[in-house]
């Protein structure tokens, strides 16, 4: 599947591929894009079912690296650095661990290659909740979501999704259904290569230090498949450090993909 995409600048240096994590959207990453697009070659893309990109039944990510790829493939594109946040992250270290002559090097942003517990159930029941059919206006799917997710920040993010399309309906970009019925592929650690081995290439992993997706006994994870990994810390920031401390983050990136020339 070809992606939806956009891209920033045409700059000399090394492409950058962008991947925005679950629920999310190419946009999400507008601000930081604008600032690494005047060096390089930005291209943010909206992974399937979410964004602007197709849906489709199956969501896993050998599928959805097998995406990314053809996209690249279909803009010329050979070789890049790859970045990607939650899923995002997980989708690029698929792609990774399949293609890695297709990358230059590998930034994870708070995601380890590991299964994780399910955790957004409640969310996930919210957004069911919301009658798209009979939804009046953006703040009473705000006030409904909000019974299910106390932050509303995170609440605030699930519906920049939220739109109407020419009839004047509301509808969400993202398929809440596909991502239901995917969740365990979703949740599940990126698949091994089919020769067991992993990428060897320069790997920056950034976290949050108040964030419980990588812990420390993700380590072997990473080490193993990822001998080259260099991990940053992010204090004072949670799980959305892009959002958080966006100027730091933008800068941890920036600074990475410098030193490699």
């Amino acid at each position: 599947m070809r992606l939806n995409s956009q891209q920033f600048s045409t700059g000399s240096q090394s492409p950058l591929v962008v991947l925005h994590g679950l629920f999310g959207a190419q946009d999400n990453w507008r601000s930081q894009v604008l600032v690494w697009a005047q060096d390089r070659h930005v291209i943010t893309m909206d992974l399937r079912n979410h964004g602007m990109s197709a849906h489709d039944v199956l969501m896993d990510y050998p599928s959805m690296a097998a995406d990314v790829i053809e996209s690249m493939d279909a803009m010329g594109l050979d070789k890049v650095d790859l970045l990607g946040h939650s899923m995002g992250g997980k989708v690029a270290i698929q792609l990774a661990l399949n293609h890695p002559h297709r990358l230059r090097s590998l930034l994870v942003a708070d995601i380890a290659p590991v299964a994780y517990q399910p955790r957004h159930q409640s969310i996930i029941q919210g957004l069911n909740k919301i009658d798209l059919t009979h939804l009046k206006s953006r703040r009473q799917a705000l006030e409904l979501l909000n019974q299910y997710e106390p932050d509303p920040r995170v609440c605030q993010f699930l519906l920049k999704s939220l739109y109407k399309n020419d009839a004047g309906e509301f509808c969400l970009r993202y398929n809440l259904t596909a991502i239901e019925k995917n969740y365990a592929a979703i949740s599940a650690a990126p698949q091994a290569a089919a020769d067991g081995t992993g990428y060897i290439g320069p790997t920056l992993v950034i976290k949050g230090a108040e964030s419980a997706y990588i812990l420390p006994q993700h380590q072997a994870a990473f080490v193993s498949l990822f001998p080259q990994t260099h991990l940053k810390i992010m204090a004072g920031c949670g799980h959305w450090f892009h959002a958080e401390k966006p100027d730091l983050f933008c800068r941890l990136v920036s600074r990475f993909l410098v030193k490699l020339g």
